[in-house]
């Protein structure tokens, strides 16, 4: 018989508060930025009010993006489970 088949996996906290305590540190400088650009940008080019608006939400979603890029990667080097 095999011993590896009903073998549970393990969380590694440490891992895991890594990853969470990383993301939120980048995630407020992405989202921040974000929202700093889409202001900056707008009124740059004179959009008003509503193309601030669409900008930040724009910035925002491409910042969801390198949050979900940047937590896959990030599981990829600091595993959550182990055999």
């Amino acid at each position: 018989m095999d011993a590896t088949v009903n073998k549970p996996r393990r969380i590694i906290w440490l891992n895991v508060l890594t990853v969470v305590s990383a993301a939120i540190l980048i995630g407020a400088e992405v989202f921040g930025a974000a929202f700093a650009a889409g202001w900056a940008v707008a009124n740059l080019f004179q959009l008003g009010e509503y193309g601030v608006h669409i900008l930040q939400a724009a910035f925002f979603l491409l910042g969801v993006f390198v949050m979900a890029r940047f937590v896959l990667n990030a599981r990829r080097v600091e595993p959550f489970t182990e055999s």
